[in-house]
Order: structure tokens, then C-alpha cells, then sequence
């Protein structure tokens, strides 16, 4: 079955359907690729994927080892190289909201940095990951 349906809107707009849930969102190619930026584009929805997907397997552990992350952010800056234009590097900044002890956070990081985003992004993208606690 597939995983979601993306529909092209025009004017360089499309809106991406997950199929299970009906849950959907819009993007639109960024300004500086002739685009309005008026949403996430394309490849803003990788680089937050690498995020989410961090956060995601972070509280996987964290309900494992019994220990709350709850209200954890990221925040994520994509940069774009050309020729041929691509994602050069993904900065992701996590921030949680209380002090773990370090074996915990080492657990916690290790987990973030073992992600499936991670792992599919290509190694020519440079990924600077940095973990701010409590």
C-alpha cells in the first residue's frame, strides 16, 4: 500500500496526502527557485524530517528508560548548494526542557544520531547536530 499521494497544485505548488491518516500539507519551491516560499518546500520537509525524526526515536528511549522529554524543540537550517542544486547541510539545535544525568543524555544522543532520516540521508550532507540540556 502506498505510504502518501502528492497532488501538483500548480504554480509550483503541491499537496502531499498521507494516506492512512488523511493528515496532508502544502509545499511551495522556495523564492530564491522561483517560488513564492509560501510553505515548507520540498526540501525544508527533508531537513525538518531529520528533526522530527531525531525527536521521534528520542522519545521512544526516553519512554523506555522511564525519563521525560516532553517539550523538547529543534531548530533546523537547511543549506542549499548548486551545481547540481542540493542540500549541503542540515544544522539541527535540540533543546530540552530539564536535565538528564549524562549517562541518559549519552543514551538520548546516541539514539538521535542513529535515526532512519539519519541513515537515509546521503554523506555528502553535512548534518551539525548540537544537544542543549536543561
Amino acid at each position: 500500500m502506498s505510504t502518501a499521494k502528492v497532488k501538483y497544485l500548480g504554480e509550483l505548488r503541491t499537496e502531499s496526502t498521507h494516506i492512512k491518516s488523511g493528515a496532508s500539507f502544502i509545499t511551495d519551491a522556495p523564492t530564491d527557485n522561483n517560488g513564492k516560499g509560501a510553505a515548507f518546500s520540498p526540501t525544508d520537509t527533508v531537513a525538518t524530517g531529520l528533526a522530527s525524526c531525531m525527536l521521534t526515536v528520542m522519545g521512544i528511549k526516553a519512554n523506555q528508560m522511564e525519563v521525560e522529554i516532553e517539550g523538547a524543540t529543534a531548530e533546523v537550517t537547511k543549506t542549499m548548494a548548486s551545481d547540481p542544486r542540493r542540500i549541503s547541510k542540515i544544522k539541527v539545535v535540540l533543546h530540552f526542557p530539564s536535565e538528564l544525568s549524562k549517562k541518559e543524555q549519552t543514551i538520548l544522543e546516541r539514539t538521535a544520531n542513529t535515526c532512519p532520516v539519519h541513515y537515509s540521508l546521503h554523506p555528502d550532507i553535512e548534518k551539525d547536530i548540537i544537544f542543549n540540556w536543561g
